[in-house]
């Protein structure tokens, strides 16, 4: 901990050096899923041509390591640095959810970076913002991102334990944040619906918590305007009362408005994830 903190001591423009650096090798001499990448893109983008999907892929791997290096300054960034280079718009949705005594649902996916956007989030509502996510495996890493996501407030809820942790504080006002763009288990309830032109399984959970309880539920549009600076609007995907509303409307709203975002900005989804591994 104490290397990785003084690692992250050091300018934003210097970790930037490492970042290119392992792009270069992870891209041109590795080619770290460079197979899953360009597999993903082709069937994401059939119009594109090779040569355009290549360019997005390059484009993605070095946000992907800008993001390595976006993660390590997380460790020691000022509140005052992480204003400047995360902007949220339209959060207004959320604190006056809160204020009104509402449980508000917040639904994101894997746009880079999703970590900044989760602290800055964390750093605005502060305690009154739980995010749901997947243990890791390593007990150094684990321990490593808790430390960081959790610098400026909030709670972190483990995937397994929400249902338990939410009828605990089911009448407390706060945003739950969702990536309800993983995929899901075997055994797991399951939702299939078209996305990026793949029949691909989704989660409902956000939707059948929202409806059953009345939550007001929104979304985050990710928007990168330069290096180390990321824009994310918020917009009201769907609010109570839900007497007439069709069954999957809200999974739907959301699998649109994502792929909306994908196609606006696809270098900053996450094509590395084997999230078409499964099918019907």
């Amino acid at each position: 901990m104490i290397i990785f903190k003084l690692i992250s001591s050091l300018p934003q423009w210097v970790l930037y050096i490492f970042s290119d650096l392992l792009f270069f090798i992870g891209y041109y001499v590795l080619g770290y899923r460079k197979k899953v990448i360009l597999e993903n893109l082709q069937h994401a983008f059939p119009e594109k041509t090779e040569i355009e999907r290549r360019k997005i892929a390059r484009q993605f791997f070095r946000n992907l390591t800008d993001s390595f290096a976006e993660i390590i300054k997380m460790y020691s960034i000022s509140k005052e640095d992480l204003d400047k280079r995360v902007k949220i718009e339209n959060k207004e949705i959320v604190l006056d959810a809160i204020k009104n005594n509402q449980v508000i649902i917040g639904l994101t996916g894997h746009f880079f970076n999703w970590e900044m956007h989760l602290l800055q989030m964390m750093a605005n509502v502060s305690n009154k913002c739980d995010v749901v996510y997947l243990k890791v495996n390593n007990p150094f890493f684990e321990k490593l991102m808790l430390t960081i996501r959790t610098r400026f407030g909030g709670g972190l809820i483990e995937r397994s334990s929400f249902q338990r942790d939410y009828l605990r504080k089911r009448d407390q006002p706060r945003l739950i944040v969702l990536a309800a763009d993983q995929r899901p288990s075997h055994g797991e309830i399951r939702y299939w619906a078209p996305f990026m032109n793949r029949e691909t399984a989704f989660f409902e959970g956000a939707e059948k918590l929202a409806k059953r309880f009345n939550h007001p539920v929104m979304y985050s549009h990710v928007h990168k305007p330069k290096r180390g600076h990321y824009t994310f609007t918020y917009e009201m995907v769907s609010a109570p009362p839900y007497t007439n509303e069709r069954e999957h409307s809200i999974t739907d709203a959301y699998i649109s408005l994502t792929e909306k975002n994908i196609r606006e900005h696809p270098s900053l989804y996450l094509w590395s994830h084997k999230r078409w591994k499964d099918s019907r």
